[in-house]
């Protein structure tokens, strides 16, 4: 594996843990992670990057070595945070930037609001969530109250092992070397032995605020960068768009909103593709970024 070096910045008011591999002269590639996941989950791809890449590579607030905030998490904070970042490590130069998930939502949207700060856009499963209606507002708002008045957590395993277990039942694929090596990342052993997801449980609040795709398919259509989309054939998320047929329309609706689009269908590969199929991701950044 390569090496990563940690690096602890304040970010917006808050120690923001920035992973980093590669040396610090060559071409920067920015990695933005997924929900309920860490900086450290690039390592495979990066491990499988032929180029000399300097990836840089947050731990978003309240995920792995970064601060957890104070009370709920709100989408447009992580553009925010993604625009000091970019501030702090490039402040002249655009860049490189890839996302996964949450992580490619973000990229893409930014990419839209601040077009001349990304060179080339990478973006791994990340065609959104499903399209909301307004009428779904109400109960939205009244299950985000009932909740927002409790503590919420996250359940700790007793062993390191039952961690693991827990990221090869989410996927099947999962070598036990590369799940050895998640789970220690994931997972942190706390006072008392056991071991807590490292995640601050506020995360797993629903978000009141309705999912508008209209206004994020206006956010692709300014994107000027040229943009690598990522699918995998087998994602375990395309049934939350319908059926297959349902899903593929709606992705291809969304997708028509980008300018300069380049696709690649991932065989063999579900939702995490940059651990199932690392090599052929990786190969495709390799070639597509300049």
């Amino acid at each position: 594996m390569k090496s990563s070096r940690s690096e602890f910045l304040s970010i917006r008011g808050m120690q923001y843990h920035i992973r980093h591999w590669g040396e610090e002269h060559a071409p920067k590639l920015f990695m933005l992670h997924g929900w309920m996941d860490v900086s450290a989950s690039f390592q495979f791809l990066v491990d499988a990057l032929q180029r000399d890449w300097h990836v840089i590579a947050p731990d978003w607030r309240g995920f792995g070595l970064s601060e957890y905030a104070t009370g709920s998490y709100w989408f447009p904070d992580y553009l925010a945070d993604l625009d000091a970042i970019l501030q702090h490590c490039s402040p002249t130069v655009p860049v490189n930037l890839l996302g996964h998930s949450l992580g490619a939502n973000v990229a893409s949207i930014y990419a839209g609001v601040r077009p001349d700060r990304i060179k080339q856009l990478v973006m791994l499963e990340g065609f959104g969530m499903p399209a909301t209606q307004p009428d779904e507002a109400p109960a939205r708002y009244a299950r985000w109250l009932d909740e927002v008045q409790g503590n919420p957590n996250l359940r700790s395993y007793a062993t390191a092992q039952q961690v693991a277990q827990r990221l090869q039942k989410n996927n099947p694929r999962l070598s036990d070397e590369r799940t050895a090596f998640l789970a220690q990342h994931w997972a942190t052993k706390n006072e008392v032995g056991t071991w807590d997801i490292q995640a601050d449980p506020w995360h797993k609040l629903p978000n009141p605020n309705l999912y508008r795709v209209e206004e994020v398919m206006a956010c692709w259509q300014a994107v000027t960068a040229d943009v690598l989309w990522v699918e995998a054939k087998n994602s375990e998320l395309l049934p939350r768009m319908g059926s297959n047929e349902q899903a593929r329309a709606e992705i291809d609706r969304r997708l028509a909103h980008f300018r300069n689009l380049t696709k690649l269908m991932v065989d063999d590969a579900g939702h995490m593709l940059q651990h199932d199929q690392p090599e052929i991701v990786a190969h495709a950044i390799d070639q597509c970024l300049e």
